[in-house]
């Protein structure tokens, strides 16, 4: 058999576990389905389709409706499978042997991950012990390192909390990294660093429809910046990598704002609930701004919490086991009944750990 590439060899890859349970609040999706109109709509196009042919190889009428959303222009649109094929195409075509990344951690793990499997070196700068950055502290590290790449996630995953926009304007004034700010939470947070990437050269944005256009299972998601960084990513994909079936669900659900809208009110409103919850049962929280929650169970009970909300049948993701995140786990927003369950749910085991 061939062997594989030895500095992959024995690596596990991100996967986020899946349990069997009534309540599932680990993977920050939203709570709710596609709209009944939409997908009625997306088979009555389904059927207009011409699944013969390949695919508009650059997705031209999704760009012009994200476009508009954005008040862009459509070539400052690249278009993915994901936001995470989004991150794989950026380090593909600006990171690689010979060339650095940086991350702030805790972050989102498939930054690490994608720069391993291209050859990237991974630089990595602690966050503060409140999980924020400290201007002088990220320009050192900045200095030190000098990446090709930089990553920012805001609201960031798993803390939840919006990065400071004057800390990426004052590295974007450097002209040489790439500067990420991937915003797949961007809705739930007040700052989007858009007017950023209109700003910057090096600036790019990252999207994704997984969330408030509850569409996670389709896979779909798109990056706002600078002409020529989007040309390069287009030349760097694979060719028709977009199929048509998703392009076309991606204009559709453009077409369904208040939709979009009902999702967020709810979720946000959901937010609220469980921060209430909390506070009223004492539980440590980090104040988010996304539609996820990280929160502490008591000392050395991390992994214990986790089995006592499984065993009521609601699944959160365990974080305890995660650099920095001790006894921590996250909970994702869900329906009004969803969050009351765990809420629930919490009270039982926490009163069962506590005694």
């Amino acid at each position: 058999m061939p062997s594989m590439r030895d500095d992959l060899a024995l690596f596990g890859g991100y996967h986020s576990p899946q349990v069997d349970v009534e309540v599932r609040l680990n993977t920050n999706e939203s709570p709710l389905p596609p709209s009944p109109e939409l997908i009625s709509e997306l088979q009555a196009a389904m059927g207009q389709l011409a699944l013969n042919r390949y695919p508009d190889r650059t997705a031209t009428r999704l760009r012009a409706s994200l476009a508009n959303l954005h008040q862009v222009d459509p070539e400052e649109i690249y278009i993915a499978n994901g936001s995470n094929e989004v991150i794989s195409t950026i380090l593909l075509a600006y990171g690689g042997p010979g060339r650095k990344a940086m991350t702030f951690e805790p972050t989102y793990a498939m930054y690490a991950q994608v720069a391993k499997v291209t050859s990237t070196e991974l630089v990595e700068m602690e966050r503060d012990s409140d999980f924020g950055l400290e201007m002088g502290q990220v320009l050192k590290a900045y200095s030190r390192s000098r990446p090709d790449v930089i990553f920012f996630c805001s609201p960031n995953n798993p803390t939840g909390l919006d990065e400071d926009p004057e800390i990426i304007s004052a590295l974007a004034e450097n002209p040489n990294p790439l500067i990420i700010i991937d915003e797949a939470y961007g809705q739930f947070a007040s700052f989007s660093a858009v007017d950023l990437a209109a700003k910057y050269p090096n600036v790019v944005v990252s999207k994704t429809f997984s969330k408030v256009w509850s569409l996670a299972g389709l896979r779909l998601g798109y990056l706002i910046g600078p002409k020529e960084i989007i040309a390069n990513l287009w030349a760097t994909c694979l060719p028709y990598h977009i199929d048509s079936i998703k392009q076309a669900a991606g204009v559709l659900a453009l077409s369904k704002l208040d939709a979009m809208q009902n999702t967020l009110d709810l979720i946000l409103i959901g937010r609220q609930q469980i921060e209430s919850g909390f506070d009223a049962l004492e539980v440590t929280y980090w104040k988010s701004s996304s539609n996820f929650i990280l929160f502490r169970a008591p000392k050395g009970k991390g992994d214990e919490l986790w089995q006592a909300l499984v065993d009521r049948s609601v699944l959160v993701r365990n974080c305890s086991g995660w650099p920095r995140l001790t006894d921590c786990l996250r909970v994702t927003v869900g329906t009004r009944e969803e969050n009351d369950r765990f809420l629930k749910a919490l009270s039982q085991a926490l009163a069962e750990l506590r005694s």
